[in-house]
């Protein structure tokens, strides 16, 4: 590609007037999107604007109800999942499409395995998959089974089984939702080459700093329209938010000032062999304590070994000064712990369930009798907190897999509110969710400790940890480095923390 913007390079993709309906749902109403070659074009919206659904139109996984798509100046109709794919559509998508048993080389090679013969030829499958780890800069062994490694790391795999396919078009679906720092900084240097290299580069995020920094062009989407398309350069998040919204969001993350109560979690010393050691921290009743630190740090293996998930090796854990022995899931709950976990769809939601069915999970057995469930009661319930919650649409017979990330994150949070713990423990509570949807969750979270909870929150972005918490311990390889108050807390102090440089930090 030469040095000319990307304004003046050929039209790679022009979707014009596309329309979608569902039953009782207008997820798109002739929307437009043009993307050059060599540009990235960001989407933006809150959770069901539409994005999704446009982007599985482009993919053949739906049919438009009207409207028509151009690929490189060619329209084409009718178009299923391996035509788009043939065509040079490469599809990114925030939940990971692999399988845990095999390994990363067989998972880039998945459905397209080269043959010797009548046989897999295995070493022409490693070679593809060194070779597209290596443009990433992924140093991970393509022998390893996919199950064996972090989030972070099957996200980089989802990507390089993608551009296995040397697509024209590729489309980025919340990609660094599970990264961290240093693989999103890996992932733009090979979106930027990408670009380079003349491919046409669809952008899907809430993180609005990405799109400011690697976009060209923005396109905002709201209740399933085109809202406005324009240059990145001179737009400011606020606009965008606005656009996005249709209002103001003046304050992204409101903070309650509330008065500490009694000490609810006290952790001392625990430790388990290569995760975490010697962890110590505390959280009271009416606040919020932030658990900071990079990318395998420790910070989630440490929130699942509160709960019980995982065991600890040596240590103590104590709930509101009694000290308990935390070996399940069930006794966490029993102890007064809640976890929403990292892994929404893996961990935190039965998607084929119904709205209602997720919300009453941890306290089914209130609603019954050894025969019966009492239904009613049940569906008030559940219509009550739907409703507080702000669940869009309040529809709690439908099932949850049909909801957006946002709601089905909202569902995560509302069933362990039903149970009435003494400690909330989120991770990544806000990950893959609209400005919109977020702005409700902090309030949800902020109401939890108003009302005497205590939180233990984890987050990658700082931004939100720095000002919802009122303390924050950062870890750094599996250590506790610093436990910095609120008003000491800066973006700066706390990354000196999470690189383990703690001697010009005040803890």
């Amino acid at each position: 590609m030469t040095d000319q913007p990307p304004s003046a390079h050929p039209i790679a993709l022009h979707m014009r007037g596309i329309s979608k309906s569902f039953p009782g749902v207008k997820a798109l109403q002739d929307v437009e999107l043009e993307v050059r070659t060599g540009e990235v074009h960001a989407i933006v919206g809150e959770n069901g604007a539409g994005k999704s659904t446009l982007m599985k139109i482009l993919a053949g996984f739906y049919q438009p109800d009207h409207g028509e798509i151009e690929i490189g100046g060619h329209v084409v109709r009718h178009w299923h999942p391996r035509e788009a794919r043939e065509r040079g559509i490469g599809m990114i998508y925030q939940e990971l499409n692999l399988v845990p048993d095999l390994t990363v080389a067989e998972n880039i090679s998945l459905g397209r395995m080269p043959h010797r013969g009548p046989f897999v030829d295995y070493r022409a499958v490693t070679q593809k998959a060194t070779e597209v780890l290596g443009e990433l800069h992924a140093d991970i062994d393509p022998a390893t089974p996919l199950g064996n490694l972090s989030i972070s790391q099957q996200q980089l795999v989802e990507i390089a089984k993608v551009m296995a396919d040397k697509p024209r078009i590729v489309v980025f679906d919340e990609p660094t939702s599970s990264l961290g720092d240093k693989e999103t900084r890996v992932l733009f240097e090979v979106i930027g080459r990408m670009r380079a290299a003349g491919i046409a580069i669809i952008y899907i995020s809430h993180r609005l700093q990405e799109v400011m920094e690697i976009g060209d062009r923005v396109t905002v989407l709201r209740d399933g329209r085109r809202i406005e398309t324009r240059d990145v350069e001179g737009v400011t998040p606020e606009h965008m938010v606005r656009l996005m919204v249709g209002r103001d969001v003046s304050e992204m993350f409101p903070k309650l000032d509330l008065v500490p109560g009694e000490q609810v979690l006290t952790v001392k010393n625990i430790s388990r062999s290569g995760d975490f050691t010697d962890v110590s921290l505390d959280v009271r009743e009416r606040e919020i304590v932030g658990l900071a630190g990079l990318v395998g740090s420790g910070r989630t293996e440490v929130a699942r070994a509160v709960f019980g998930l995982d065991p600890i090796e040596s240590g103590e854990i104590a709930m509101r000064g009694r000290k308990v022995k935390i070996r399940s899931a069930r006794k966490g709950m029993a102890s007064g712990v809640a976890l929403v976990p990292e892994d929404r769809k893996g961990q935190g939601i039965i998607p084929m369930l119904t709205v209602r069915e997720n919300f009453t999970l941890p306290v089914i057995q209130r609603l019954t009798t050894a025969l019966l469930i009492f239904a009613r009661k049940e569906r008030g319930i559940v219509r009550r907190l739907a409703d507080r919650l702000k669940v869009n649409p309040p529809q709690i017979e439908r099932p949850l897999s049909v909801f957006s990330g946002g709601n089905q994150q909202k569902v995560v949070l509302g069933k362990w509110l039903l149970a009435e713990p003494s400690l909330l423990i989120l991770d990544e509570p806000t990950r893959g969710v609209d400005v919109g949807a977020k702005a409700d969750i902090h309030e949800i979270i902020g109401e939890f400790a108003q009302g005497g909870g205590a939180v233990l929150m984890i987050s990658s972005e700082l931004p939100e940890l720095l000002a919802v918490c009122d303390r924050v311990f950062v870890l750094h390889e599996g250590r506790v480095t610093a436990e910095i108050a609120r008003a000491d807390a800066t973006e700066e102090s706390v990354m000196r923390a999470a690189t383990g440089q703690t001697g010009q930090v005040a803890a």
